[in-house]
């Protein structure tokens, strides 16, 4: 099943087992089904709960936390991450505070689907990585499913069990990548072993390494978009230069889970944080931090960020992957560190 059957898949359970989830975007009716075709059969079999809106995404975002505070389930979607930002008042001054104002005597069960990043063409206003404006907005969780996770199960889960915003990040480039299921947590994956580090939680961080039995001193701790990068340049140092290393690809990014992440890097000499968005005050910064500031890591680990350049994104392919991260960069900074 690729990455955009999977969440098609859970938006039709969803719709049939609940009565109160709505679904609300911009041209997702079929036959258009949403600008990545997301929502595609949806108005066809529930009309009455697939509504289509103008192209006003604060009104939008406004009207689904009205609908979530007064005991419905809206899952909203955002048609490019990038306009995410003409709601940041109403998360931020809205919904994200709504439950500490009345004094927990309401819930906003809101979930905010919206397609993220680059590597498309389609230039800097439709191609940023913009979630991490809201690491430090207390009252909203922020989840980033890889092809490796089952990103239509995590959004049921998001839906049915959370009682705050969630801004649910689907990285554009993964949506015609296969998804792939887990038997007893473990699997292996185009000649990796993948494991749930912790498989008892709500959403999973995933330890992969190129063999079970091998573990390595260097880490890469990533997310969404860049998994098929990490795994790309895995198994290039591998063949190429016989450099094992592990790969650390959580799926909640907010909280940072940073009790799977401790779990695994303990010992580690080199922790490599990859992200797509900037690399200044982003997530790498946030999780090398926390990392620093635990008691379990030696104050000697090495930890290095990488992340995009610090300009817009160009819509030429060229410049465009100037800018992104590839996997090159990735193999360099793993050889000058190992």
């Amino acid at each position: 099943m690729r990455y955009i059957e999977s969440i098609n898949k859970s938006l039709h359970h969803l719709m049939e087992i609940n009565e109160k989830v709505i679904v609300i975007g911009e041209d997702i009716l079929d036959p258009y089904g949403g600008a990545f075709k997301v929502t595609q059969g949806l108005s066809s079999k529930y009309n009455d709960r697939v509504i289509t809106t103008p192209i006003s995404e604060a009104s939008i975002f406004g009207f689904s936390t009205g609908l979530a505070m007064s005991g419905y389930l809206p899952i909203l979607e955002i048609m490019f991450g990038d306009f995410i930002t003409l709601c940041t008042d109403q998360i931020i001054n809205g919904a994200s505070k709504f439950k500490w104002m009345y004094g927990n005597n309401i819930d906003v069960p809101l979930v905010v689907r919206t397609p993220m990043g680059g590597r498309r063409g389609y230039g800097p206003t439709h191609s940023q990585t913009l979630e991490t404006i809201y690491l430090s907005v207390p009252g909203i969780k922020i989840i980033a499913p890889s092809n490796l996770h089952n990103p239509g199960e995590i959004l049921i889960s998001a839906v049915l069990h959370e009682n705050d915003p969630t801004l649910f990040i689907e990285n554009k480039t993964l949506y015609a990548s296969d998804v792939f299921d887990f038997v007893n947590g473990k699997t292996n994956f185009d000649d990796f072993y993948i494991e749930e580090v912790t498989p008892e939680k709500q959403y999973a961080t995933l330890n992969i390494r190129v063999d079970k039995n091998y573990e390595s001193d260097t880490i890469l701790i990533s997310y969404g978009g860049m998994t098929p990068i990490i795994l790309e340049s895995m198994k290039t140092l591998f063949i190429e230069d016989e450099i094992a290393i592990e790969a650390l690809i959580p799926s909640l990014i907010k909280p940072i889970p940073i009790d799977d992440i401790l779990k695994r890097i303990n010992g580690k000499k080199n922790i490599i944080i990859c992200e797509e968005s900037i690399k200044t005050s982003g997530w790498g910064s946030e999780v090398s931090c926390q990392i620093r500031e635990s008691k379990y890591v030696c104050n000697n680990v090495n930890i290095v960020r990488i992340g995009s350049l610090p300009y817009p994104i160009p819509a030429s392919k060229k410049l465009e992957s100037m800018v992104l991260p590839q996997v090159n960069d990735i193999i360099k900074v793993v050889k000058n560190n190992t």
